[in-house]
């Protein structure tokens, strides 16, 4: 039995590496299986780096194109990532959980992205009798809720249907609509535990650079001809950039997206109506493949894993028809609960993160620091250095987040989330931050 962890680099010292292959077993599906055991049990950490091909090929006596197919399976699953000279590596956020916690520059400002949440709400009443829960997956008053919560936004809302979250549901699309190697559009800056899960579904990115009104028309367009099978958008509220879409920014997109009638378009509307914007939606504009995606985490509660979808006429069967196959439903008492508090009127928050987004852009630009942040929970700032700048308020007592987790091909930054920062607290942070930027710089990028 031989430690693949044995095998050592250029300076005699070990390689962080996958553990145990048996001797008379050296395919690349045991060495797959032993690097995921690794990272599953903590063993290897976010960031720790595989031996390189030829050194771990001729440390456990296999040809390098066994121990290359198998680093390609495990880049395809996300569990490991190429940086180019820098090697292999464990994925910041593999597709394998691990027990050992992540790095805290991948952190917002605060743990919990959606500071005001709901108290207990309008009272609900514990479901009367048994029902078919397959036969009638979803309760006929929230989804007339639902539709009323998406008509005044122009969104057609003849073919609606629920899921466990934002993230659950724009997964379980992109594995029934797509297959490994397919090309998939996303925003550069984008969410990272959006670009996380494409990865682990085996896709392949394609960055569309985003702006204060959203995705960039060029961008969108060049990302089409190289063939992406889907796109994935936010329309307001964009994390981690906080751009809108204008009225004039949507028909530009839905002019571009006609033209590729086969193209699935995911819509996130996350923060839907705390977004402190209004919504210009694609949906409105007649696509064939259209999906528009809400949640009630940010206004009513994280722990309210829920989801709306209303979809074009085939996405419906394809989606439902998966979760069948494991889930079955969403949890009809948890309907109950949702349907109680988005029909109480004293749940809503939006009032309190526009008060506490502008008044830290504000005090940011009062000391001649750009930050970006139309709508949303979210600023981002411009940096040259991420990691000077994280580290330097660190110093000071703040957690933001480096960019590099949410960047493709975009230039550095870092994201602040505002959904806790009170807005006495907004003066402190903004003071901190130019004394890590360096006093009197005037740059639109900064460094530490």
């Amino acid at each position: 039995m031989r430690d693949v962890g044995d095998v050592q680099d250029g300076d005699g010292g070990p390689q962080a590496a996958a553990g145990a292959v048996d001797e008379g077993d050296r395919e690349h599906p045991a060495a797959v299986a032993s690097v995921e055991r690794r990272v599953a049990e903590g063993a290897l950490g976010p960031g720790a780096a595989l031996p390189p091909v030829r050194r771990l090929a001729d440390g456990l006596g296999v040809s390098p194109g066994t121990v290359a197919t198998a680093y390609k399976e495990l880049r395809q699953r996300g569990i490991v990532a190429t940086r180019g000279r820098g090697g292999t590596v464990v994925a910041q956020a593999s597709a394998v959980a691990s027990p050992s916690p992540g790095g805290l520059a991948g952190l917002g400002l605060w743990a919990s992205p959606s500071g005001v949440s709901a108290g207990p709400g309008a009272a609900f009443a514990a479901l009367p009798g048994a029902r078919s829960h397959r036969s009638t997956p979803r309760l006929a008053r929230l989804e007339e809720a639902v539709r009323d919560w998406l008509r005044p936004d122009g969104v057609p809302v003849e073919h609606v249907t629920f899921a466990h979250g934002a993230l659950d549901l724009i997964g379980r699309l992109l594995s029934v609509e797509l297959r490994p190697g397919d090309a998939v559009a996303m925003e550069d800056p984008g969410y990272h535990h959006l670009l996380d899960l494409v990865t682990a579904l085996g896709l392949r990115m394609v960055s569309v650079a985003v702006a204060d009104e959203g995705m960039r028309p060029d961008a969108l367009r060049a990302a089409l001809r190289v063939g992406v099978r889907a796109v994935v958008c936010s329309p307001r509220a964009q994390n981690p950039y906080g751009g809108c879409f204008s009225a004039a920014r949507r028909d530009a997109l839905v002019e571009i997206l006609q033209d590729e009638p086969e193209v699935l378009v995911v819509e996130n509307d996350h923060a839907s109506s705390v977004a402190a914007a209004p919504l210009w939606s694609l949906t409105s504009g007649g696509l064939s493949r259209w999906v528009h995606v809400r949640t009630v985490s940010k206004f009513l509660g994280t722990d309210l894993r829920w989801a709306a979808a209303a979809c074009d006429s085939v996405t419906p069967a394809r989606h439902d028809g998966r979760m069948l196959l494991t889930s079955g439903w969403v949890s009809h008492l948890l309907q109950e609960t949702v349907h109680g508090l988005m029909t109480d009127d004293g749940t809503r928050a939006q009032e309190a993160y526009v008060l506490r987004r502008e008044t830290l852009r504000k005090e940011l630009g009062g000391r001649g620091i750009d930050a970006h942040g139309a709508s949303g929970m979210n600023l981002w700032v411009p940096v040259r250095d991420e990691s000077a700048v994280v580290n330097g308020l660190r110093s000071y007592g703040w957690w933001v987040a480096a960019g590099a987790r949410f960047r493709l091909a975009s230039e550095p930054g870092v994201r602040i989330s505002v959904a806790e920062l009170e807005p006495a607290d907004a003066v402190r942070l903004a003071s901190d931050f130019a004394a890590v930027l360096g006093e009197g710089e005037s740059e639109a990028t900064y460094g530490g």
